[in-house]
């Protein structure tokens, strides 16, 4: 790192704080200050922050820290959103959202995530880019420090404000329905609810706090679960945060890991690592049947397909490449695929940041795109397929009773409706508008959403148009 560093641009006022007091550099001055330049929809960026809360603890005096959010959505301009996000990741620093993108283009920041590394005399001293910068910002943190020989001033960390409230669910992220019982993602609380259709807490799996932990429901733990889907007496959960699947024994509630070592990492196929040892990176989502699963990969942009019998893990569709194309499996791109629903040989993917509706044909091994256009083609139209717009959908759910895919348009706040066989994309009214809504489940006559920035599920009745929200935890 140069010690001929430039003195690092100020903060301009045209940036909007959302939960702390103005910033300045100035104040922070004695101490390495990371900016960090980060978006809320990005699964890198949740692979970042995730680091970055460690470093915060290794380095609690010498080290201070400031997220610059930069909108891609257009519903990220509001910065209500954004602190929603900030809170639903668990974000441990002050939050500015760069409406404008001044400070990005201040910084000659190329692409989220990225930090830039300010030393303790204010000089901007280096730009790290990317997701799995952990240990490269660990070594020049430490560096930066004892450059001055461990004489930083003593942390005084900002006061933050605008917290969630403390409600019985926080962020639920995940569903999942059978014949009596709907399962729950309780995302915030780090666990899993079994309660009847109606709202009533069965059953709870998982400590409530963040760790990754196998055993019985009342020892175990995940961190951030999110997609379920069940499979005989089986309930599969993708745990995001732990980078994991893991499995519930619904016969006696105990959990075990069935792949993922806890850390993210480049998803690999064809090694003779157990399971439980092999990196995945961001699983959002699972479906599955009686012999195998298919796992959204937000973080590698992949699909990948888990042979339950054999105990094998294989890719089935993504390059890794972030974007949007059609065609043979392995040669196709996604961008943070989110939500699954499998119909018989077709498995639909709720293709986050191309704001996109894509159908995987298992057996003619092809990708095709049903609504979307591309990473920043986004917004909310209905109509014909090559004119309909989404805004960062999140789930999918296959109506029981009529060939449609219900979606949950998560940056829209609404629930939209596919038609299968080539039919159109429409807006389905509800009573209430819906806050950010990240996963759906779907029964006999009845739809489950979770209504995810408001803390809540929610039940609604296709045939009355009845929409009412679930007492669970109350």
């Amino acid at each position: 790192m140069s010690q001929d560093a430039a003195i690092a641009p100020d903060l301009m006022p045209s940036l909007q704080w959302l939960n702390a007091e103005p910033q300045t550099l100035a104040s922070h001055r004695g101490r390495v200050l990371a900016l960090v330049f980060w978006n809320a929809s990005s699964a890198y960026c949740q692979n970042l922050i995730d680091d970055l809360a460690r470093l915060q603890a290794r380095f609690p005096v010498g080290l201070s820290m400031i997220g610059i959010h930069q909108p891609k959505f257009d519903s990220e301009v509001d910065g209500r959103l954004v602190l929603k996000a900030a809170n639903r990741l668990g974000v441990p620093f002050p939050v500015a959202n760069d409406r404008a993108w001044v400070t990005w283009q201040h910084y000659g920041i190329q692409s989220w995530p990225s930090v830039a590394l300010v030393d303790t005399r204010g000089r901007l001293r280096q730009v790290l880019a990317g997701d799995h910068q952990g240990a490269a910002l660990d070594a020049a943190i430490a560096g930066l420090i004892d450059e001055v020989g461990g004489a930083v001033l003593a942390g005084n960390p900002a006061r933050r404000s605008g917290a969630e409230p403390r409600l019985p669910l926080a962020f639920p992220s995940g569903l999942a329905v059978s014949e009596n019982h709907l399962y729950v993602a309780d995302t915030g609380h780090h666990r899993i609810l079994e309660c009847t259709h109606s709202g009533r807490v069965l059953r709870e799996f998982g400590t409530g706090h963040g760790d990754l932990v196998d055993g019985p429901p009342e020892d175990a733990a995940f961190r951030h679960p999110r997609g379920m889907c069940l499979v005989r007496e089986a309930l599969y959960v993708a745990d995001a945060g732990n980078h994991a699947l893991r499995r519930i024994r619904l016969l006696d509630g105990a959990v075990e890991t069935v792949l993922g070592n806890g850390r993210p990492g480049p998803v690999r196929e064809g090694t003779n690592e157990p399971a439980a040892q092999l990196p995945l990176n961001q699983p959002w989502d699972v479906a599955g049947t009686l012999d195998r699963l298919f796992i959204a990969m937000a973080g590698s942009n992949q699909i990948w397909e888990y042979d339950l019998g054999q105990a094998r893990l294989k890719l089935l569709a993504g390059s890794g490449e972030l974007g949007i194309l059609d065609g043979p499996l392995r040669n196709s791109m996604f961008a943070h695929p989110a939500g699954l629903a499998q119909v018989q040989q077709t498995l639909y993917v709720a293709d986050s940041a191309t704001s996109a509706i894509r159908a995987v044909q298992v057996t003619q091994g092809q990708v095709q795109t049903l609504v979307g256009q591309g990473l920043y083609e986004f917004g909310e139209q209905d109509g014909q397929r090559r004119d309909a717009r989404l805004q960062l959908p999140l789930a999918l759910a296959l109506d029981p009773a009529s060939p449609v895919l219900w979606v949950a348009d998560s940056y829209n706040g609404s629930l939209r409706r596919l038609r299968l066989g080539g039919g159109e994309m429409s807006t389905h009214d509800l009573p209430q508008p819906l806050d950010q809504p990240a996963a759906l489940a779907a029964g006999a006559g009845s739809l489950w959403i979770a209504n995810t920035g408001a803390h809540e599920v929610l039940r609604y009745d296709v045939g009355s148009g009845k929409l009412g929200r679930l007492p669970i935890g109350e």
